[in-house]
């Protein structure tokens, strides 16, 4: 396929083209994608996007594949050890949030039946299909961000503001901000 094509900001390196093409804004209803995407959304704060997908194997690996429950479970000495190890952003609060993260995830679990479900209730359990035609077009944050991030706060959840969750969004598929002349757009895919 002609890279070219495809939304710009996926053009950067293999990794990022990869990522673009088969995972970026692909509806997941998996919770420990969705909790991987949450976290990892939450470690690139700051830096960029391409930095993260690096460490990606480092991080599932750091965290037991974003097992939930495991990552509840995390020690201080394992968040250190975690730290120290140098795979993840060594950000002491990012790792520290990963466990905080997981038992706020929990308590969503017993509430909502699954972190996919909660994630879901905010668009009915349906994505929002935009019709960009320009990057420029795309926001950094909107009124369901915004509103998905302070509830994710009330809820105990950390590195979650409205950016962040936008672009958590657009990752796990709730939001399809391809833009119209990728190949990728949900209206152009025939899977």
């Amino acid at each position: 396929m002609n890279t070219s094509s495809i939304c710009s900001w996926a053009q950067g390196s293999p990794e990022m083209t990869q990522y673009h093409n088969t995972e970026w804004g692909r509806p997941s209803y998996d919770d420990s994608y969705l909790f991987e995407l949450l976290n990892l959304e939450g470690a690139q704060a700051g830096l960029s996007w391409k930095i993260i997908l690096s460490k990606r194997e480092g991080y599932q690996r750091a965290f037991h594949q974003f097992n939930i429950d495991r990552c509840a479970a995390l020690t201080e000495e394992d968040l250190e050890a975690i730290r120290e190890a140098g795979e993840v952003v060594r950000h002491p609060q990012k790792i520290k949030a990963v466990q905080t993260n997981a038992l706020a995830a929990q308590k969503v679990q017993q509430e909502f039946g699954s972190l996919a479900s909660y994630v879901w209730q905010f668009t009915d359990h349906q994505p929002i299909i935009y019709q960009r035609q320009e990057v420029s077009e795309i926001p950094a944050k909107d009124d369901l961000s915004v509103k998905v991030s302070k509830d994710l706060k009330k809820r105990g959840f950390k590195f979650v503001g409205p950016v962040t969750v936008y672009s958590y969004l657009q990752a796990v598929g709730v939001i399809d901000d391809h833009l119209i002349t990728c190949p990728y757009h949900t209206n152009n895919r025939h899977e």
